[in-house]
């Protein structure tokens, strides 16, 4: 509560020091020496007497003097500032009243601080004609959109006139036409009008002295004849004064200044030297546009001429494609005339000083962009400042590296694409890095592929931590920054790899360990790597480039970074799987960070995906090396496998995927055929000598005999296999067969064979299942029939069986995998529910052997009721062995969500139990006693209500008081009701009534359907995922099986007293897991990572092929090409027209001129004496005047029959 008062507090005072600092810092102008001038009552600065104070009145002696501005104007605090509306406009625009003479810098200050505006990556001034003038429909288009496009890519400012009127009117329909379109207030086009306050229309209406209401300023076009109005789709207004009324151009200097200022701004967020870029645009125009784009090219600022919007614009465009030898003064002036037509003379009447400054323009040819309507109109813009770098010689490597980081700070990657990296030579991967750095800082992901692209190497970027500790240092706000850095922690890598460790799981090594992730030097600071140890480049290494880009993305949720980095590592796999563990594990951490969290799921599950395509193109070509992918040891992911990432990050679908299972089946199956019916195998159980007779299949039977075949047809002249998948030959000496031939298979021996039979995980599933219904059978005969006094030796039977139950639970508490401590492994154990049913029969068990085993004949008898109820926890036990099912295993799944559900229903329920029992109760008997009655009337009965066991006691109609007692004497009996003389009860019946109706209605027909509807919603859920689910489960019983001890229980004492001597006296390490982790030799290693690769570039092919083909593309191409069409019929239809009138025109022309001629060739045969045997043929003119005359004749015949039709 005190820190909202507290932001409270200090936004008033934030809001009370605006106009304070206004009135401190900014200055208006007023006249302060009133001299009538040609017009009576008309002072010198153009306003009346009546507008000036009465200290600037002075005496008659004074008036005949001349004013002067710079001696009779006066600055005094601004009176206008402020918010101002126009109308229907949703978003108030910002305006203040300032002085010609006020700094820049304040200006700046007022805008970036006070007006909240956020710094520019460029600066377009606007300028041209501020008059009225038409411009074409296809280029009035091309420059909306292509003004708006480069203001919002680049977040540039557009500093106009901020009048109605000319060029500022088309740039405001600009504004307006992308306000309209887009709804997001954030992206707000920073539109600045810069006006001079004494030629404003309705300038009244913004003066504002305590800026205590927002002015209301309508726009009125009619009155725009004299003075103009403000643009009503301007952000912001600068409207300066100079203490004068009705001259135009008292903004020129200080927008000239200000312009400059921010020139010389660094670029926000850069420590390099590169300052914030201006350009000027010209449409039209005239001497004073002229004087605005030759100052802007003394200054070096580059302008864009836009060829085709009248006047001067394309007097500059038109002298442009004239090679500079030929432009003279004189074809200067032909241009001039050709364009101002009769305005010339009377517009430059300084001609030839004009026409030096356009000569002037035409000779900077670095600094002059002429755009014409081919091309659009932001790429002009952003190529200008490119072409206005470049030296008229060559190009040096300042000069490229400015360009590329102007097109960096724009984020226009097609800029940089086809005007900076054109000559791949140019560019070494050192010279790329520092734009490197700042493209991955600022998250512009297009610009780093662009960068890959262009030669920039991850190892050589990513060479020394010094960058990546600088990396994580500069990471922006989110859930991982918020972990890893703590007030007074300083941030090192080692810390970083605690954290990510943390994230992946303990069961990982450290990605980057003290002793050989020491940095080199101490050149990080602040919150980055120090160290002291100096380290040889072997040393480095070891440091995974690709993979530490690749987590640094991950962990900050940029996904279009981190898909750019996935695309570069060589471990997709592994690195894919690990990103969903990382994320997931963050989102989960998240707190309160809900759309964070959210997004960082979405993006776990998109690298799930990604997984599961690579893994499905490798599987698809090759089984055998895509079986080694999933359990080779991922050194770059602290040591584990993708399957272990996949399964400690639950990612089903990947686990779920057919490969994976193949692999999981083959694990489940040991040394035994994996088509072997089960039978077979039970059969062998019994009687194992049939192994010997070929009756049961072993897998490397098969092997041999695949080699043998395999060998025949390379005898018979066969060198080719073909590869199932895709049916196209590939040689025969791949590596599984070159590896076949350097390790030989041999025959299994009679000791192997049974070795394979009892230690594959599924023979040991079947006989762990009959041990378990021994001891449930021994367990029952012990309790109905065999409980003595002294154990029998059923009894003692049962107690050997159970202890080897508990060995193999501690052996299982410490064959995790890892190097963990006790507590870290007590805790991977209990996030098995079936490990917490065992510990908890165990327990029970004990417990009824500790009363079992007392003389007390009392506690003998709960000894074996705890005895018996721990009889239905080992019953409860049982259903784990139908996880290998796929019908009934699911069903596990549903049974336990439900009794979920059931017990967060449960407390719902009690709501109505207790408020419908309590006050039941209360009614009905009078000062109850007896707890166990009052359990029974107040919770017992009412549950069984639900049931429809519907209680007597509430109807008096019904009432015995046989079925009670009144001094609550029998113990057997209910007390008796509040009774009347008459021996009835007293109570209410029609309350009684009404309330068990009521809570009926709510119990059991309200919360039961509830329940039902929960029931069948988890039911849906689990049966949708059925398959995902089961192979799941499936896969966790396969590692469980894996690992356990061939003998069953109580058989299994003696492996566990085999392994006891084994770990402790022997000191022997425990075994590995070879079927789920194997260590490939480097090259092997080198060579599985490869073709990983290869199958990752399919696959990311395939997803493009997909992507270009999918609907949504097909759709967004199509629409395009309509507006690309749309575009050039407008332009066709619009110069075809103007094109044809002049044709048209011509033609006439022509007509007349051959007509002149054939009448003059007639007079002179006339006058030769030459005559015709026909008429003279008649004129279009003669035809016309006698058709006219015809017509005149037939109007007056009908009026004088009408006439004589009336008289009849």
């Amino acid at each position: 509560m005190e820190e909202v008062e507290e932001e409270l507090h200090l936004t008033g005072t934030s809001k009370r020091s605006l106009p304070s600092w206004i009135k401190e810092n900014i200055k208006m102008k007023e006249c302060c020496f009133y001299v009538e001038g040609e017009r009576e009552g008309i002072c010198g600065c153009g306003y009346e007497k009546k507008n000036h104070t009465g200290e600037a009145i002075k005496p008659e002696a004074f008036m005949g003097g001349r004013w002067d501005k710079n001696r009779h104007v006066r600055e005094v605090p601004t009176d206008a500032f402020g918010d101002i509306t126009f109308g229907n406009r949703q978003k108030p625009a910002k305006y203040i009243r300032v002085s010609s003479e006020t700094s820049p810098e304040i200006l700046y200050e007022l805008m970036t601080e006070h007006w909240k505006l956020k710094p520019p990556n460029l600066l377009i001034s606007v300028t041209g004609g501020a008059k009225n003038f038409k411009m074409k429909a296809h280029l009035k288009k091309k420059f909306h959109r292509g003004l708006i496009k480069v203001a919002k890519t680049t977040g540039a400012w557009i500093l106009t006139g901020g009048t109605h009127t000319g060029v500022m009117k088309h740039v405001g329909m600009a504004v307006r036409d992308y306000t309209h379109n887009s709804n997001s207030v954030e992206g707000q086009i920073v539109a600045i009008g810069m006006a001079t306050w004494g030629v404003i229309h309705k300038r009244q209406d913004l003066i504002n002295p305590e800026d205590n209401f927002p002015a209301h300023y309508n726009l009125e076009e009619s009155g725009q004849d004299q003075l103009p109005c403000l643009d009503v789709n301007h952000s912001h207004f600068l409207l300066v004064d100079d203490g004068t009324h009705g001259r135009y151009g008292g903004e020129i200097d200080l927008r000239g200044r200000l312009e400059k200022l921010i020139s010389e701004k660094p670029l926000e967020n850069r420590d390099s030297r590169l300052k914030i870029p201006v350009v000027c645009v010209v449409l039209n125009g005239g001497p004073g546009t002229l004087e605005t784009i030759y100052n802007s090219m003394m200054n070096s600022t580059p302008c864009v001429i836009l060829k085709g919007s009248g006047r001067l614009a394309d007097v500059i465009a038109e002298l442009a494609g004239f090679p500079l030898s030929q432009v003279t003064l004189d074809l200067i002036h032909q241009v001039m005339k050709k364009f101002f037509g009769e305005d010339y003379e009377s517009s430059f009447k300084e001609i030839n000083g004009w026409a030096n400054k356009i000569k002037y323009i035409i000779e900077k040819e670095q600094l002059r962009t002429v755009f014409s309507i081919d091309e659009d109109l932001d790429v002009a813009i952003l190529k200008s400042f490119l072409k206005a770098s470049q030296s008229s010689d060559s190009v040096d490597k300042q000069n490229r590296e400015k360009q590329l980081e102007l097109a960096l700070a724009w984020n226009r990657v097609d800029i940089a694409e086809s005007e900076i990296f054109k000559d791949e030579s140019q560019w070494k991967s050192s010279d790329l890095h520092q734009t490197m750095f700042s493209a991955l800082v600022d998250h512009k992901a297009e610009f780093v592929h662009l960068l890959l692209e262009n030669g920039v190497s991850i190892s050589q970027f990513l060479k020394d931590q010094d960058t990546l500790c600088e990396l994580y240092s500069n990471m922006p706000d989110c859930l991982f920054k918020r972990k890893l850095t703590k007030p007074g922690d300083q941030l090192t890598l080692n810390r970083v790899s605690a954290e990510v460790r943390h994230l992946l799981g303990n069961f990982t090594h450290p990605l980057y360990s003290a002793e050989t992730r020491t940095p080199r030097n101490d050149t990080c600071v602040t919150m980055t790597c120090k160290g002291h140890h100096q380290k040889s480049l072997e040393e480095f290494s070891l440091l995974n480039p690709n993979r530490d880009l690749f987590l640094w993305s991950v962990l900050q949720n940029k996904g279009e970074l981190a898909d750019i980095a996935w695309e570069e590592c060589n471990d997709c796999i592994a690195a894919a799987l690990a990103a969903s563990k990382i994320l997931k594990k963050l989102a989960m951490e998240g707190g309160d960070h809900w759309e964070e969290a959210e997004s960082m799921r979405e993006l776990a599950t998109h690298y799930e995906k990604q997984a599961i395509g690579v893994f499905n193109e490798c599987h698809s070509r090759d089984e055998q090396r895509a079986q080694e992918l999933l359990t080779r040891v991922s050194t770059s992911w602290g040591g584990v496998t993708c399957l272990r990432l996949a399964w400690e990050a639950d990612d089903k679908s990947f686990i779920a995927h057919s490969g994976v299972q193949a692999l999981l089946t083959q694990i489940w199956c040991g040394e035994l055929a994996v088509d072997n019916p089960h039978w077979k195998i039970l059969l062998c159980m019994l009687f194992f000598p049939l192994i010997y007779t070929g009756f049961l299949a072993f897998r490397q039977d098969e092997a041999m005999r695949k080699e043998a075949e395999q060998n025949e047809k390379k005898q018979q002249g066969n060198y080719t296999v073909h590869d199932d998948t895709d049916g196209k030959p590939k040689p025969h000496n791949c590596a599984s067969s070159q590896e076949s031939l350097n390790h030989p298979l041999h025959p299994l021996n009679c000791w192997m064979r049974l070795k394979g039979l009892f230690t594959c995980p599924q023979v040991k599933f079947y006989g762990n299942i009959a041990s378990y219904f021994g001891f449930l059978w021994l367990f029952a005969v012990v309790l109905m029939m065999d409980f003595q006094k002294y154990p029998s030796w059923r009894e003692l039977l049962l107690y050997v069986w159970l202890i080897s139950l508990v060995c193999e639970e501690v052996r299982q508490l410490f064959h995790n995998a890892g190097e963990f401590d006790i507590q870290r492994k007590a805790k991977m154990y209990i996030k098995d529910l079936w490990n917490i049913l065992d510990v908890i029969s165990i327990l029970l068990f004990i417990t009824g052997l500790a009363c079992r085993l007392q003389n007390s004949e009392t506690v003998f008898y709960v000894g074996k009721v705890i005895l018996c109820i721990d009889f239905i926890s080992f019953c409860l036990r049982l259903m784990a062995i139908f996880t290998i099912s796929r019908t009934l295993g699911p069903k596990i799944i549903i049974v336990r969500r439900m009794m979920m559900d059931l017990f967060f229903f449960m407390f719902l329920l009690s709501i109505w139990v207790v408020a419908y029992g309590v006050a039941t109760q209360g009614i009905l008997i009078d000062n109850e006693e007896r707890f166990k009655w009052i359990v029974r009337g107040a919770f017992y009965d009412p549950y069984l209500i639900i049931f429809g066991n519907l209680p007597d006691s509430i109807d008096n109609t019904q009432f015995s008081m046989d079925s009670c007692t009144v001094d609550a004497t029998d113990p057997l009996k209910a007390k008796c009701p509040v009774l009347n003389e008459d021996n009835t009860p007293v109570f209410p019946e029609w309350l009684t009534i009404i309330m068990l109706c009521v809570y009926l209605l709510f119990a059991n027909i309200l919360l039961l359907n509830l329940l039902i509807a929960i029931f069948n919603y988890t039911f849906t859920e689990v049966q949708d995922n059925t398959d995902i689910i089961w192979k799941l489960q499936r896969n966790e019983l396969i590692r469980e099986y894996y690992s356990r001890p061939a003998l069953p229980p109580p058989f299994i004492l003696l492996s566990h007293l085999y392994i006891l001597v084994k770990r402790v006296c022997l000191q022997n390490s425990p075994d590995k897991n070879s079927e789920f982790r194997q260590k490939l030799t480097p090259e092997k290693e080198k060579n599985l990572l490869s073709w990983e690769s290869s199958m990752k570039e399919n696959y990311l092919a395939l997803q493009r092929q997909n992507r270009n083909q999918s609907v949504e593309h097909r759709i967004q191409d199509t629409a395009e090409k309509v507006g690309i069409i749309s575009e050039l019929l407008e332009q066709d239809h619009e110069y075809g027209s103007d094109g044809m009138a002049k044709r048209l025109a011509q033609l006439e022309e022509q007509v007349s001129q051959s007509n002149q001629a054939l009448r003059w060739i007639m007079d002179t045969l006339k006058s030769q004496g030459y005559k015709s045997k026909q008429d003279t043929p008649l004129m279009s003119y003669e035809l016309k005047g006698r058709v006219s005359d015809l017509k005149e004749s037939d109007e007056q015949e009908p009026e004088e029959k009408t006439h004589h039709f009336n008289a009849c």
